[in-house]
Protein backbone atom coordinates (compact mmCIF):
# COMPACT_ATOMS: atom_id res chain seq x y z
CA UNK A 1 0.00 0.00 0.00
CA UNK A 2 1.52 3.38 -1.01
CA UNK A 3 2.64 5.70 1.77
CA UNK A 4 -0.14 8.03 2.80
CA UNK A 5 0.87 9.00 6.32
CA UNK A 6 2.39 12.50 6.37
CA UNK A 7 5.07 11.47 8.89
CA UNK A 8 6.16 8.53 6.70
CA UNK A 9 6.27 10.73 3.59
CA UNK A 10 8.28 13.37 5.45
CA UNK A 11 10.73 10.70 6.69
CA UNK A 12 11.14 9.38 3.13
CA UNK A 13 11.87 12.86 1.80
CA UNK A 14 14.37 13.51 4.59
CA UNK A 15 16.29 10.26 3.99
CA UNK A 16 16.40 10.78 0.21
CA UNK A 17 19.43 12.44 -1.36
CA UNK A 18 19.51 11.41 -5.04
CA UNK A 19 16.40 11.49 -7.20
CA UNK A 20 16.17 10.26 -10.78
CA UNK A 21 13.35 12.06 -12.56
CA UNK A 22 11.81 10.02 -15.39
CA UNK A 23 10.09 12.37 -17.80
CA UNK A 24 12.15 15.43 -16.91
CA UNK A 25 11.63 18.22 -19.42
CA UNK A 26 13.89 21.01 -20.63
CA UNK A 27 10.81 23.17 -21.30
CA UNK A 28 10.20 25.82 -18.61
CA UNK A 29 6.42 25.56 -19.10
CA UNK A 30 6.39 21.89 -18.02
CA UNK A 31 5.72 20.94 -14.36
CA UNK A 32 8.72 18.56 -14.27
CA UNK A 33 11.06 21.46 -15.13
CA UNK A 34 9.78 23.52 -12.20
CA UNK A 35 9.66 20.58 -9.76
CA UNK A 36 13.25 19.64 -10.64
CA UNK A 37 14.39 23.19 -9.86
CA UNK A 38 12.54 23.19 -6.54
CA UNK A 39 14.02 19.83 -5.53
CA UNK A 40 17.52 21.06 -6.40
CA UNK A 41 16.98 24.25 -4.40
CA UNK A 42 16.09 22.04 -1.45
CA UNK A 43 19.43 20.25 -1.72
CA UNK A 44 18.54 17.09 -3.64
CA UNK A 45 20.65 15.86 -6.52
CA UNK A 46 18.13 15.37 -9.32
CA UNK A 47 19.21 13.32 -12.33
CA UNK A 48 16.96 13.89 -15.36
CA UNK A 49 15.93 10.89 -17.48
CA UNK A 50 14.38 11.47 -20.90
CA UNK A 51 15.31 9.46 -24.01
CA UNK A 52 14.09 12.31 -26.27
CA UNK A 53 16.82 14.68 -25.06
CA UNK A 54 19.59 12.32 -23.89
CA UNK A 55 22.94 14.08 -23.66
CA UNK A 56 21.51 17.53 -23.11
CA UNK A 57 21.40 19.29 -19.72
CA UNK A 58 18.54 20.43 -17.51
CA UNK A 59 19.34 22.71 -14.59
CA UNK A 60 23.03 21.78 -14.96
CA UNK A 61 22.48 18.00 -14.90
CA UNK A 62 23.22 15.63 -17.78
CA UNK A 63 20.09 13.98 -19.18
CA UNK A 64 20.24 10.18 -19.26
CA UNK A 65 18.37 7.84 -21.63
CA UNK A 66 17.22 5.48 -18.86
CA UNK A 67 17.94 4.56 -15.25
CA UNK A 68 20.37 1.78 -16.19
CA UNK A 69 22.60 4.35 -17.92
CA UNK A 70 23.05 6.37 -14.70
CA UNK A 71 25.40 3.88 -13.06
CA UNK A 72 25.22 5.20 -9.50
CA UNK A 73 22.88 4.60 -6.54
CA UNK A 74 19.43 6.16 -6.77
CA UNK A 75 17.38 6.80 -3.65
CA UNK A 76 14.13 7.75 -5.35
CA UNK A 77 12.67 7.59 -8.84
CA UNK A 78 10.22 10.44 -9.44
CA UNK A 79 7.85 9.47 -12.27
CA UNK A 80 6.54 12.25 -14.51
CA UNK A 81 4.82 9.98 -17.03
CA UNK A 82 1.22 9.09 -17.79
CA UNK A 83 -0.32 6.37 -15.64
CA UNK A 84 -0.16 3.89 -18.53
CA UNK A 85 3.62 4.36 -18.71
CA UNK A 86 4.21 4.24 -14.95
CA UNK A 87 4.48 0.44 -14.80
CA UNK A 88 7.52 0.36 -17.10
CA UNK A 89 9.14 3.17 -15.10
CA UNK A 90 8.53 1.28 -11.84
CA UNK A 91 10.02 -1.90 -13.31
CA UNK A 92 13.07 0.12 -14.37
CA UNK A 93 13.35 1.55 -10.84
CA UNK A 94 13.23 -1.94 -9.33
CA UNK A 95 15.92 -3.16 -11.76
CA UNK A 96 18.10 -0.14 -10.97
CA UNK A 97 17.97 -0.85 -7.23
CA UNK A 98 16.16 2.36 -6.27
CA UNK A 99 14.92 2.57 -2.69
CA UNK A 100 11.61 4.27 -3.53
CA UNK A 101 9.33 5.39 -6.33
CA UNK A 102 7.22 8.52 -6.37
CA UNK A 103 4.36 8.75 -8.86
CA UNK A 104 3.40 12.36 -9.47
CA UNK A 105 -0.06 13.89 -9.14
CA UNK A 106 -2.47 12.07 -11.44
CA UNK A 107 -0.12 9.10 -11.91
CA UNK A 108 -1.82 6.01 -10.52
CA UNK A 109 -0.88 2.38 -11.17
CA UNK A 110 -1.87 0.06 -8.32
CA UNK A 111 -0.28 -3.02 -9.94
CA UNK A 112 3.05 -1.21 -10.40
CA UNK A 113 2.89 0.04 -6.80
CA UNK A 114 2.34 -3.53 -5.60
CA UNK A 115 5.33 -4.78 -7.64
CA UNK A 116 7.55 -2.05 -6.19
CA UNK A 117 6.45 -2.80 -2.64
CA UNK A 118 6.98 -6.55 -3.18
CA UNK A 119 10.52 -5.70 -4.30
CA UNK A 120 11.11 -3.73 -1.07
CA UNK A 121 10.68 -0.19 -2.40
CA UNK A 122 8.69 2.48 -0.63
CA UNK A 123 5.95 3.88 -2.83
CA UNK A 124 4.22 7.26 -2.97
CA UNK A 125 1.46 7.67 -5.54
CA UNK A 126 -0.60 10.60 -6.82
CA UNK A 127 1.38 13.21 -4.89
CA UNK A 128 3.98 15.87 -5.65
CA UNK A 129 7.15 16.37 -3.57
CA UNK A 130 7.16 20.07 -4.49
CA UNK A 131 3.85 20.37 -2.63
CA UNK A 132 4.70 17.97 0.21
CA UNK A 133 8.11 19.44 1.07
CA UNK A 134 6.80 22.84 2.24
CA UNK A 135 3.53 21.46 3.61
CA UNK A 136 5.30 18.84 5.73
CA UNK A 137 8.15 21.14 6.78
CA UNK A 138 10.87 18.93 5.28
CA UNK A 139 14.30 20.25 6.25
CA UNK A 140 16.76 21.22 3.53
CA UNK A 141 19.13 18.43 2.55
CA UNK A 142 22.91 18.72 2.93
Amino acid sequence: MPLNDPAAIKALLEETRTIAMIGASDRPDRPSYRVMALLQSHGYRVIPVNPQITGEHIHGEFVFRDLAQIGEPIDMVDIFRRSDAAGAAVDEAIAAGARSVWMQLGVIDEAAAARAEAAGLKVVMNRCPAIDIPELGVAKIG
